[in-house]
């Protein structure tokens, strides 16, 4: 026993070893002597956002220790002891993702741009106003107005479909595929649509504008599906020049047909080079003639049912000669919002995004995307009220419109930006059917005269409108809707 007590001094102390280091003095603390600690602080980051001590022993794997080595400086048997250590010592810190970039983020001028070739042309039937100098129909109307909207309803409703084709080409096979798709599709929805036109009695002049009209929405559909919007801006013109000379004077007939002659001119040839363009710089894929043409269908019916309300809103106190007149401000304004609602489209794919991230259960997220919901339409909503009394107030000879008046537009209004978004989702068969419905409603009160147009629009658009906004909800409530 002796002789061990006098060896046991001339032992070797490892000073890697805690269990065996002699204890530190008491003005010193425990951690500034202890390289396990110090090897904590430089892997503070990695041991803090570990969820397991195997993914320490990696890095520490990865930075070349070897067995010996961890034995030697922090006295454990191997990496998966020391990263267990680690884990022990250094608590859990996952620190929070980089916020992902928005994808549906851009720039309210190009909303603006846009705002500015839908709400233009409405000139041209200022400029066009000698064209339909043939007479009244029975409505009180110029003669060759049911001929101008037979041929709208069905050009609405084909270049609504065609976009939407011409845009999944543009995605599956490029531009030169959504460039083959146009080149085919306008020329035949112009002829379709000057058919219409032609199948109502009109005057010669009423059908000339038809035609016009019909040719400009096909070569227009066919710039803003290209991206060409500047362009159609510098055809539109001759148009908005000739719009400002109408508010200020009285042009000579000649001159307001030369102007829109100008403007469907530079829109075709601008709308042809385009095309022609596109066609030559990419080749044929395969791939877009896989697509469904059914896939369109409701993107067309959708539009179809738009152009009725809107006509209805419109044209529907003319009609049922109810004291009101023609709802030429209506239309302005809701053509002017329209770059607002593509603008707030944009802006709610994001926020929902946004609320996707920040959500952890599927209750959390159906909160959000109804706030989200709520925000969007509320701002669109606001700024068709602000238009519609700006447009009125202005427009020569036209009263502002009353409460049930303005509420019933902004119904309408909801109805076409919800339907809009769940388009955008890719669910087109729920709006265009219910767009339908009330369109066929509103069609059918008219003709019934079961009230005043402005109060059948309000009711049949507010719940046509609650409709979609609890199936936007829903749908957008679902995680598998925003991959």
């Amino acid at each position: 026993m002796s002789g061990l007590l006098r060896l046991l001094p001339d032992e070797p102390e490892p000073a890697h070893d805690l269990a065996l280091a002699p204890a530190p003095a008491r003005h010193r603390p425990r951690w500034a002597t202890d390289p396990i600690d110090e090897l904590a602080g430089e892997l503070a980051a990695v041991c803090a956002a570990a969820v397991h001590p195997d993914e320490i022993a990696a890095v520490l794997e990865a930075d070349g220790l070897t067995g010996e080595q961890i034995a030697e400086r922090y006295g454990r048997a191997d990496a998966f002891d020391l990263a267990a250590e680690l884990f022990a010592r250094v608590p859990r810190g996952h620190p929070e993702p980089e916020p992902a970039p928005d994808p549906w983020k851009v720039k309210p001028g190009q909303f603006l741009l846009r705002s500015l070739v839908f709400t233009l042309p409405g000139f041209g039937y200022a400029l066009g106003s000698p064209l339909l100098a043939g007479g009244q129909d029975r409505f009180g109307l110029p003669a060759g107005t049911g001929a101008l909207i037979a041929s709208a309803l069905v050009a609405w409703a084909w270049n609504q479909a065609l976009a939407h084709r011409a845009y999944l080409r543009l995605a599956a096979g490029g531009r030169g595929a959504a460039a083959r798709c146009l080149g085919v599709g306008a020329p035949l929805g112009a002829l379709l649509a000057t058919g219409a036109a032609a199948a109502l009695p009109a005057p010669p002049g009423a059908l000339a504008f038809a035609a016009g009209q019909v040719l400009y929405l096909a070569a227009a559909t066919s710039l803003l599906v290209l991206g060409r919007e500047r362009l159609l801006l510098l055809a539109l013109l001759p148009t908005a020049t000739g719009g400002v000379v109408v508010l200020l004077t009285e042009p000579p007939p000649v001159v307001g047909v030369v102007l829109l002659l100008a403007t469907a001119g530079g829109a075709l040839f601008a709308a042809g080079y385009e095309i022609a363009r596109a066609r030559r710089a990419e080749a044929p894929q395969a791939g877009p003639g896989t697509l469904p043409l059914g896939a369109s269908v409701p993107y067309g019916l959708f539009g179809l049912g738009c152009g009725v309300l809107t006509t209805i809103a419109a044209l529907g106190d003319v009609l049922v000669r109810h004291p009101g007149g023609a709802g030429g401000p209506v239309v302005l304004a809701l053509t002017l919002s329209m770059g607002v609602a593509e603008w707030l489209l944009y802006r709610c794919r994001g926020l929902a995004l946004a609320a996707l991230a920040a959500s952890t259960s599927t209750g959390g997220l159906l909160l959000r995307v109804g706030r989200v919901l709520t925000l969007c339409v509320a701002g669109y909503l606001a700024a068709l009220a602000a238009l519609t009394l700006g447009v009125s107030a202005l427009w020569p000879g036209d009263p502002t419109p009353s409460g049930p008046r303005l509420t019933a537009l902004l119904a309408l209004g909801a109805v076409l930006w919800t339907g809009l978004l769940l388009q955008a989702y890719g669910f087109g068969w729920l709006p265009a059917l219910l767009c339908l419905g009330a369109a066929g409603a509103e069609t059918a009160a008219l003709a019934l005269r079961i009230s005043a147009p402005a109060t059948d629009q309000l009711v049949i658009c507010t719940g046509a409108a609650a409709g979609l906004l609890a199936a936007a909800t829903v749908l957008l409530g679902r995680i598998t809707t925003h991959r």
